[in-house]
Order: structure tokens, then C-alpha cells, then sequence
């Protein structure tokens, strides 16, 4: 591994961070930092980044089917409905992190995510309105930059506007790692194949409003 780059078995240069673990390369090549407009997606990643919490994303990943099956797909509509009989189920559902507070922040989450979509037309419309500046991004992102990075200022500045809106379990560490899986940011390593497909991604993107 050289600064944060792994070569795998077909040659192509990638973020290290994956491990060459099949599932989670799948997931960096075809998931990470791709630009996503949908509420749904939006939604399900927040409320799955804050469950990493204290955890490693590849225990969440590898969970994400049953997560989903226990939140409704994460229908926002849906999972704000969930009453104290849902969150006694979910609490007993072996496939998922059983996390009495995570469990109720999501359906908390629900509800705030509704009020947020009457108010901006959509999630997509808020989170992609505090898309940082290009001035706000380093300019060179290599291994050492991303360590030393856990927050950002935009991932600060979400985080307070979340949290005075009553969402929980969204820390600024929490909503980074949510910019950079929706592509709010492009965090892949100077080097790594992907990096110029999500620039691409991101120049083609329709930003919502």
C-alpha cells in the first residue's frame, strides 16, 4: 500500500480503505461518492451512518438488507409511523444493530425528514444546498489529508442546522462520512480509479433545488 492506494488483482489502482474485501470493493467502486438525488437513499444513509457509530461501516453494509427490511425500506412516510410495537420488533430483530437509541433516533429522523421535505421540496434539495465550495475542499486529497479530516466545515455547519431541527445522532464525523458515500464530496484518493469517474459523475449531476 502506497499512501492510501492498493493495487488489486486487476490492476487497477484503488482507495485502500476497502481492504480488497469483495463486497466492500463493490461497494467503493460502485457506491462510494457517486452523487445520489433520491430522498430514500439520502435517507437510509443517514440514519445507517449513525448506527456505524462506535462500529465499522463494513458490520453496517453487511447488514443493510436486513436494515431495510426492518425500517420499510426506509420509506420515510413509513418508518415515521413506526410506533412503540415497531421499535419493540426492531429491538428484537437479530439481523440488525440493536440499539434501543439508534432504533428511535430513526423513526425521530422520520419525522424531522418529513419537515424537512415540506420545507426545501425534498432532502436531496436541503443536503445539496450545503454542498461546500470548491474553496472549502483541499486541494490535494491523499492519504494523510483524509485522516487528518473527520470533519469538515460543512459537515459542522449541517450537523448544528440538523441537530436544532431535533435530529439525532448526527454528529459532524457522522454526516461527513454521509457527504462523502453521496457524493456531496469526492473523497477518493488522488490516484484511485474512481476519482475521475466521480468527478465526471459530479460535473453531470443535476443539483436539486
Amino acid at each position: 500500500m502506497a499512501n492510501g492506494i492498493i493495487i488489486g488483482a486487476d490492476g487497477r489502482a484503488r482507495c485502500a480503505w476497502h481492504g480488497n474485501l469483495d463486497d466492500y470493493r463493490r461497494y467503493h467502486d460502485e457506491e462510494w461518492g457517486r452523487p445520489v438525488a433520491d430522498d430514500r437513499r439520502l435517507f437510509e444513509k443517514i440514519c445507517l451512518e449513525g448506527f456505524q457509530s462506535g462500529l465499522s461501516w463494513l458490520t453496517i453494509l453487511r447488514k443493510r438488507e436486513n436494515f431495510r427490511a426492518a425500517f420499510a425500506g426506509f420509506d420515510i412516510d413509513r418508518v415515521a409511523r413506526f410506533d412503540a410495537a415497531d421499535i419493540e420488533r426492531c429491538l428484537a430483530d437479530p439481523g440488525i444493530v440493536r440499539h434501543r437509541g439508534k432504533i428511535v433516533s430513526t423513526v425521530n429522523n422520520a419525522v424531522r425528514a418529513q419537515a424537512l421535505r415540506d420545507e426545501f421540496g425534498s432532502l436531496a434539495a436541503y443536503f445539496w444546498g450545503h454542498e461546500p465550495r470548491q474553496t472549502e475542499r483541499p486541494a490535494v486529497m491523499d492519504h494523510a489529508t483524509l485522516v487528518a479530516n473527520p470533519t469538515t466545515p460543512a459537515s459542522v455547519r449541517i450537523s448544528k442546522d440538523l441537530k436544532r431541527r431535533g435530529w439525532t445522532f448526527v454528529g459532524p464525523t457522522t454526516v461527513y462520512a454521509f457527504m462523502q458515500a453521496m457524493g456531496l464530496v469526492n473523497d477518493h484518493l488522488d490516484g484511485c480509479f474512481c476519482r475521475e469517474e466521480v468527478e465526471a459523475a459530479r460535473r453531470a449531476f443535476a443539483r436539486p433545488r
